[in-house]
């Protein structure tokens, strides 16, 4: 007897909570195709709302389609969203986000989807491997695609606006996305204290010279950089 997908039955807390992220991303994805700044702004609130799953699924309980929901949305919103994003802003600065891609050269078109195009493939592959063959109490092999997408949108909205350095920046966050180098896990209290300059950014990215958008992207790079022999998490 088909008993149908029970979706009241099956879906938790956490699980909506991770939904409006992927409502978040998608919107972040359609804006950043005529407002690159609100679009990075929007993938640093899906960023804190991809924690704040998890912190409610400890509180309220997980459900067994939870971590599939999660990876599905991460690919969403950590993946085509930031992809999207490069896209914007590459039209933006090199003049053709109000024309649309026809009035593009050529050249800068390609070099734009090429590296979004990068950050997406990566970001699926990095999902899917780590899905399948990490387990919870393993090493986390490769950065989260979520701390390449934070990286992404904190560098635009603290003025880093050349369009070839952020192409080839997300070209190698790609590959550190399933790069053989393990990653510990932030302790809650830095997560916390993470989450909280990041919101500030949000609210408020061009205060104080950009500080708050700044700051998030050196502890961002510094996570990525050092994390693995100088940090020891959880």
């Amino acid at each position: 007897m088909n008993e149908g997908l029970r979706v009241r039955e099956r879906i938790g807390v956490a699980d909506g909570v991770t939904l409006a992220n992927a409502v978040v991303g998608f919107a972040a994805g359609v804006v950043a195709l005529s407002d690159p700044t609100l679009a990075a702004r929007l993938v640093l609130l899906a960023a804190i709302a991809d924690a704040l799953d998890g912190i409610v699924a400890r509180q309220f309980g997980g459900t067994e389609v939870g971590p599939l929901l999660d990876s599905v949305t991460d690919v969403v919103s950590f993946g085509a969203t930031p992809a999207l994003l490069l896209y914007g802003i590459a039209a933006a600065e090199w003049g053709w986000l109000g024309d649309g891609l026809a009035a593009a050269p050529p050249d800068r078109a390609l070099a734009a989807l090429a590296a979004g195009s990068l950050f997406v493939v990566f970001s699926i592959l990095r999902t899917a491997l780590y899905s399948q063959f990490v387990g919870e109490g393993e090493n986390r092999p490769g950065i989260q695609n979520t701390l390449g997408a934070t990286i992404l949108a904190a560098a635009y909205l603290a003025g880093l606006t050349w369009v070839p350095g952020l192409l080839a920046v997300a070209a190698v966050l790609s590959l550190a996305m399933v790069a053989p180098v393990p990653y510990p896990k932030l302790r809650a209290r830095d997560a916390g204290l993470l989450g909280v300059v990041q919101a500030a950014a949000i609210v408020a990215p061009l205060a104080f010279h950009r500080v708050l958008p700044r700051f998030l992207l050196v502890a961002a790079l510094a996570y990525m950089l050092l994390a693995p022999r100088f940090y020891w998490g959880e």
